[in-house]
């Protein structure tokens, strides 16, 4: 069933040429057992008119709707009376008030007809519908236009609903792309923050490592007991980065809690210092300092100050060059917390803090950037006057109005 519905939707001008047929067979035979003479030629030639109206009154409404004008014109001239196949014409005026793709100006000119084509029927024809008073002629008149306009009304309410129903599939059908326009987004800043958590994490860690491993290898037999520290700082470096491997991939497994102790506290200013002592073993020279009183801080903020110092102090290790030392500064501000890291090393390529570097180098200031724009706070990172590279970043504590 459903089948046929869906053929008959698809193919509108045959249904309407299907109903075209026994209206025209109706006028046919009204033609030859009523009318006599050039009357039933005319009649004729009107009725297969109206009939061709009813069969393409949807692929043509307009043309349709002028086609149906003129044989009404032509029957009021002709003196045709009313015939079975004028059926058409309420047909018509239905279907162009209903349809959306018609203008306005011709769904008007249906209603025109409809309020004007019975009256003009009633009079002139009065004397064959036996109407003997102008009392008479009104009502016929009146009683030939209500259908007429009943089909229009009918039509013109169709056209309402369908109009309501198009913009409501519109409107659905928006709401459909903003979601997944959001969720693109939702994912796109998804992969961002697990991109930058794994930089934050591998690089650092990775970049101690690294150190260590070759300055092991340089003193392995000079120096043995600095070795086994090396190897020890490794060790620790190597369990630090798979507890935050861990609590970073415990957050992202959804609908899993994470057992008391299973996975590392998120880092934050307070895990500051242990940072300066694990670059310090590392060979880096750092020098900490703390201005202002010291309080509780939104959460975000405490991460982005963490990773931002510890991305910063592995950029002076890797781009610093040999002998660098470097600064933290940490001030306490009544509506910002500020965050300072320079270093008198050689600094960094122009390319890896200007245009975000390639093959994956510079990816950590634009982590930084990402990072501090999440909290609402601004970013400077370049050369640092009399050599050296700077980091500057102001964040926010209180949320903006």
């Amino acid at each position: 069933m459903q089948r046929l519905y869906d053929f008959l939707r698809r193919h509108p001008t045959g249904v309407d040429t299907f109903w075209a047929l026994p209206l025209l067979g109706l006028s046919g035979l009204w033609v030859v057992f009523d009318l006599h003479g050039s009357e039933r030629a005319l009649s004729a030639i009107f009725a297969i008119g109206l009939c061709l109206v009813v069969a393409l009154r949807r692929k043509a409404p307009v043309k349709m709707l002028l086609l149906t004008a003129a044989i009404g014109v032509g029957q009021l001239l002709a003196g045709i009376e009313t015939m079975p196949a004028d059926f058409a014409m309420f047909v018509i005026a239905y279907t162009v008030a209903s349809s959306p793709t018609v203008p306005r100006w011709a769904s008007r000119c249906a209603l025109a007809g409809a309020l004007g084509g019975p009256a003009l029927s009633a009079v002139r024809f009065r004397s064959a519908f036996n109407q003997r008073s102008v009392g008479e002629s009104i009502f016929f008149a009146v009683l030939l236009t209500v259908p007429f306009v009943l089909a229009w009304v009918l039509g013109d309410s169709m056209r309402t609903r369908r109009a309501y129903w198009a913009q409501l599939e519109e409107k659905a059908a928006r709401l459909e792309k903003e979601r997944e326009a959001q969720s693109r987004i939702a994912v796109a800043a998804e992969r961002a923050r697990i991109a930058r958590e794994l930089h934050d994490v591998v690089a650092h860690n990775v970049s101690v490592m690294v150190v260590q491993a070759d300055g092991a290898a340089y003193v392995l037999d000079a120096a043995p007991e600095q070795t086994r520290q090396a190897l020890e700082t490794i060790s620790g470096t190597g369990r630090q980065a798979l507890a935050e491997m861990r609590r970073l991939l415990g957050v992202l497994r959804t609908g899993e809690q994470p057992e008391s102790g299973e996975y590392v506290p998120q880092p934050g200013v307070e895990q500051l210092s242990d940072l300066m002592e694990q670059v310090r073993g590392a060979g880096l020279h750092v020098d900490f300092q703390v201005e202002g009183e010291p309080r509780e801080l939104p959460s975000s903020v405490e991460l982005t100050a963490y990773r931002i110092v510890q991305e910063a102090l592995t950029n002076t290790r890797k781009h610093g060059g040999p002998d660098v030392a470097a600064t933290v500064r940490l001030a306490y501000k009544e509506d910002d917390l500020d965050l300072l890291v320079e270093d008198d090393g050689r600094g960094a390529q122009r390319e890896l803090y200007e245009e975000g570097g390639a093959d994956g180098l510079g990816h950590g200031l634009i982590g930084m950037r990402e990072r501090v724009g999440m909290v609402g706070g601004t970013l400077a990172a370049g050369p640092r006057p009399g050599g050296g590279f700077r980091v500057s970043a102001v964040l926010p504590l209180k949320p903006e109005r």
